[in-house]
């Protein structure tokens, strides 16, 4: 499992030309899922994310997390983080993303255990073609793996 976040001022996601997901300061994530994860992964993954230490302080130094702040989430399925692009061609192989019955149920747990410690958790839309608004603050972008 895999997480791009990114530490937000604000973000949005759109289907259909639809807002469906809307956080004021805080982390929009990427969540990437391989076929051979499972709710460890998700579990460390979300004990990461939480009380990862990426906003500033009263002394202007990156100390305080998700929590400290009453920053808010807002989480996207993004099956392209697990794109391959070894071999000779041009084009990714997506060969390692979890299909839909491994992904889905893991994407769902990810964001309620969230939930369970984030008041405001918005998310997208599984499998929708999804437009992505945000503005990066710091710019400030982690990668986080539960390898």
């Amino acid at each position: 499992m895999k997480l791009v976040i990114q530490r937000v001022s604000h973000a949005d996601v759109s289907v259909d030309e639809k807002i469906v997901g809307k956080i004021n300061k805080g982390f929009m994530v990427l969540l990437g899922i391989k076929n051979t994860d499972t709710q460890k992964d998700a579990d460390y993954l979300v004990r990461k994310l939480i009380n990862l230490r990426v906003f500033t302080d009263e002394n202007d130094k990156m100390n305080l997390s998700l929590q400290s702040v009453n920053g808010e989430l807002l989480i996207i399925s993004q099956f392209t983080l697990y794109g391959d692009c070894k071999h000779s061609g041009n084009r990714p192989s997506f060969s390692e993303a979890a299909k839909p019955d491994i992904a889905i149920p893991l994407y769902e747990y990810f964001i309620n255990e969230c939930k369970k410690q984030i008041p405001v958790v918005k998310t997208g839309i599984f499998g929708a073609d999804m437009k992505v608004n945000l503005l990066n603050d710091g710019p400030v972008t982690i990668i986080i793996d539960s390898e």
